[in-house]
């Protein structure tokens, strides 16, 4: 239950990064906008796990390679894609193609690590996807037959493949998830330093660029973050992954907020990626993911799994 909580408002301030970094990327170069949302973060997030983890720092960074390539994936890699995609690319066809990265993340888990979902995980990967297509179509779903994939679409089927391989690989980290994510966020802004000095990447000096920027940090990054890390302590990257489906659901109500009307499809569409959500919870509950049985099941779950931890999760 902890787990599908952190997950929904992970999403939710997703949803708000979609509407605002929308915004953004008409006055902020990707790059900018990337390198000061985790430079902001990294401080707080790093005084946040030392008072709550109280984390060996040596340990923790004897562990660097992983983490230099969860950030990479995850924060680096992902945001810079994703401010790119939104400057050239309609929300229709990168929602589309967004809503691919529940599927993604539930076959990478089954290449990668042979997990085996249970038959209503994928049907609730299939109720969650047909659920966005009918509110992103506004349920005309000919549409979809003048769908193709441009520049923008391509980096948004880049961005949520590197998030794919960030959710499933994360799951697979054993150290608390407030120290993970504050030492993936210090490496993303510290490998896009040395970038945005040569380039002259500087603070926004417009107010809505600033307020932009206060939200995107604190919301979608800092909030978002720690909530997604804290959920994968709990639940699969399958099951984690469904819930990505909701980004579209938050993003329909967020508009309408905004002044603009929510129709039936939408409403529709939000009671299928609801079901689907919930459909995957309750299989990873009462079945969990299933891995092909062997003589040496119990030892490697056990080598291969993170240990319970006492700490704040």
């Amino acid at each position: 239950m902890r787990a599908a909580i952190y997950l929904t408002l992970a999403t939710l301030f997703w949803a708000g990064n979609f509407v605002v970094g929308h915004a953004a990327v008409e006055t902020m170069a990707p790059l900018q906008l990337t390198f000061w949302r985790w430079a902001l973060a990294a401080l707080p997030l790093l005084v946040l796990a030392q008072a709550i983890d109280r984390p060996d720092w040596r340990a923790v960074l004897r562990q660097w390679p992983r983490l230099l390539l969860l950030s990479c994936l995850g924060m680096t890699g992902y945001t810079l894609l994703l401010y790119s995609a939104l400057g050239h690319t309609s929300a229709l066809n990168a929602s589309l193609v967004t809503a691919a990265n529940p599927a993604l993340i539930m076959i990478l888990a089954v290449v990668l690590f042979r997990d085996r979902p249970a038959p209503v995980s994928w049907l609730g990967i299939a109720l969650g996807l047909a659920g966005v297509l009918l509110v992103l179509t506004g349920g005309e779903l000919h549409r979809l037959l003048t769908f193709s994939l441009k520049a923008g679409e391509l980096l948004i089927l880049a961005a949520i493949t590197m998030w794919a391989g960030y959710t499933v690989l994360a799951r697979r980290q054993s150290l608390p998830a407030i120290t993970s994510t504050a030492v993936q966020v210090a490496m993303a802004a510290a490998v896009l330093a040395p970038i945005a000095a040569a380039t002259g990447t500087g603070l926004p000096s417009d107010p809505a660029e600033a307020w932009s920027l206060a939200f995107i940090v604190v919301f979608p990054s800092l909030g978002s973050y720690l909530l997604w890390n804290l959920a994968l302590k709990r639940t699969t990257p399958a099951n984690a992954g469904n819930y990505l489906n909701l980004i579209a659901v938050f993003t329909a109500i967020i508009t309408m907020l905004l002044g603009q009307p929510i129709t039936v499809p939408q409403v529709l569409g939000g009671i299928l990626v609801i079901s689907g959500v919930l459909l995957t919870s309750v299989g990873q509950r009462h079945g969990g993911p299933q891995r092909p049985r062997s003589s040496k099941s119990t030892s490697s779950s056990a080598s291969s799994s993170p240990a319970p931890a006492p700490r704040p999760r």
